[in-house]
């Protein structure tokens, strides 16, 4: 075998390593395909994400409602509930309750996902 031949050989070899090997065959039957839906989209984890977000919401809005307001109502004189505040004809208070509900939230996200990365579980 010549020199060329040799390194030919060679080429085909490093090509053969090279090239991508097929696609794999998607799963056949709708409870394969349903598993592999699961397993390549995550879904129980988006689940939990879900469940876990709904509640954490709720727990926020009853800290806002009951602790916050009450709290910033005594701090404010005359204004016994923030929900009732309106300014000229706009009753604008339960926009104002939303709003501080909606940045608590966005803080105790940042805060879990600050946490998260920080235990490299993302």
């Amino acid at each position: 075998m010549s020199s060329n031949d040799e390194m030919l050989e060679e080429l085909k070899k490093i090509r053969a390593l090279l090239e991508k090997p097929p696609a794999p065959t998607p799963p056949n039957g709708l409870w394969n395909e349903f598993k592999d839906f699961i397993s390549k989209y995550k879904i129980f984890g988006l689940a939990v994400a879900f469940i876990l977000g709904l509640y954490l919401g709720g727990l926020v809005q009853a800290l806002v409602a009951d602790l916050l307001l009450p709290a910033i109502g005594l701090a404010i004189p005359g204004m016994s509930s923030l929900s009732t505040f309106a300014s000229g004809p706009f009753t604008v208070g339960h926009f104002l309750v939303a709003l501080i509900t909606f940045l608590i939230v966005a803080l105790v996200v940042f805060i879990a996902v600050k946490v998260v990365k920080r235990w490299g579980i993302d």
